[in-house]
């Protein structure tokens, strides 16, 4: 099981919400869509969670909020807050893709567990230093970056020790 999200903030406040709606519904305008209660509550119930949230997670939690919200409609939202920077997608060992929201945190990486799973996040000033100076390397100037390395955790090694003795 993905391990919860090391987070800034603990809760996210009305007021950050009614933020991120703004970015959603300025995007919205942008690329042609409406401005929909059913998208934003999408929005809330994802900017509430800490999870790695998969879109069939994520579908489960709208429809306890709302039932007549459906698969499709959460599927298309999340790529729309992937679009205006509101989440990013996160690939695990597992091949499915999961979105964790990006308002208001810092940016940060991931460790996997190529055995079980797990997921540890953490922050480096370093990985970000490296993404700029690549950037004026190759002149680009860069948004943002995923990072993520894969192993094995202590306790699957443990158990991998364990196992043959």
């Amino acid at each position: 099981m993905l391990q919860k999200r090391i987070d800034d903030q603990p809760t996210i406040s009305r007021q950050m919400v009614r933020e991120a709606q703004g970015i959603l519904h300025r995007h919205l305008k942008q690329v042609g869509l409406k401005q929909t209660g059913q998208r934003d509550t999408i929005l809330r119930t994802f900017l509430e969670t800490r999870d790695h949230l998969s879109t069939d997670e994520l579908h489960r939690l709208v429809q306890k909020k709302d039932a007549r919200i459906g698969y499709t409609t959460v599927y298309r939202t999340l790529k729309l807050l992937a679009e205006c920077g509101l989440a990013s997608e996160v690939a695990f060992h597992d091949g499915i893709s999961r979105y964790e929201h990006q308002y208001n945190r810092r940016s940060h990486h991931h460790m996997v567990c190529t055995e079980c799973g797990s997921s540890v996040e953490f922050f480096s000033q370093e990985v970000g230093e490296l993404e700029r100076e690549i950037g004026r390397k190759y002149h680009y100037l860069t948004t943002r970056h995923t990072f993520q390395i894969y192993g094995v955790c202590e306790d699957c090694r443990r158990r991998d020790q364990a196992s043959r003795s």
